[in-house]
């Protein structure tokens, strides 16, 4: 596999007396905050950035669809999903989920239900009104656009990430599970030390 230098970017997550002197083929990486790949933002920090953006992708898609609104309800929540949430969704899993981003989620989802059900907020119906009667044409048990079921999943595995960052005996684990597995690689077994493995390599 060859590596293209000048493509290649470096993000780091803390460079707290961290050198990111990183070369390929002699030439330095460069050291960034942020970049795009394949369509979504790559970023050190929160994910922000990447959302609002992808809020922006997804309102664009929403009225590219003005024309095509003339049809059942379950037909509108497909598409909808399809050529709409699959926009905004995208690379979802990367995301990392504050208060504040999740309030931006459940904002652009209810603005796609509200778009479905021709309802203009001067119409002071509320959230949960309008999510029931999206579910009434698909199902009671059924998320309409699937962003929460989505959303949950984010916001289980960062709850993960967090538990393996604070459990300094889970780093530990991992670091004995590499030493083990560095052992068997170099033909090591418990009772014998380096000298017995390269001895035993070389009567093999």
């Amino acid at each position: 596999m060859q590596i293209n230098a000048e493509k290649t970017k470096l993000v780091t997550n803390n460079t707290d007396g961290i050198s990111t002197d990183i070369r390929v083929n002699g030439e330095k990486l460069d050291c960034v905050n942020t970049f795009k790949y394949l369509g979504a933002i790559i970023i050190d920090e929160e994910s922000k950035s990447e959302i609002l953006s992808r809020i922006a992708q997804t309102t664009a898609a929403l009225a590219k669809l003005k024309t095509i609104w003339k049809i059942a309800l379950s037909s509108k929540i497909r598409r909808m999903r399809s050529l709409v949430m699959s926009v905004f969704l995208y690379a979802y899993e990367s995301w990392t989920l504050t208060t504040e981003t999740e309030k931006k989620i459940h904002a652009i989802e209810m603005r796609c239900l509200r778009k479905l059900l021709g309802i203009i907020y001067s119409d002071h119906i509320s959230n949960e009104e309008v999510r029931n009667r999206t579910r009434q044409a698909i199902g009671p048990h059924e998320n309409p656009l699937n962003t929460a079921t989505q959303i949950e999943m984010v916001r289980a595995r960062n709850k993960i990430f967090r538990a393996c960052q604070d459990n300094p005996a889970g780093h530990s684990a991992r670091r004995e599970k590499e030493r083990q597995t560095e052992k068997k690689m170099e033909g090591q077994h418990p009772g014998m030390d380096r000298h017995d493995a390269g001895r035993r390599h070389e009567e093999g």
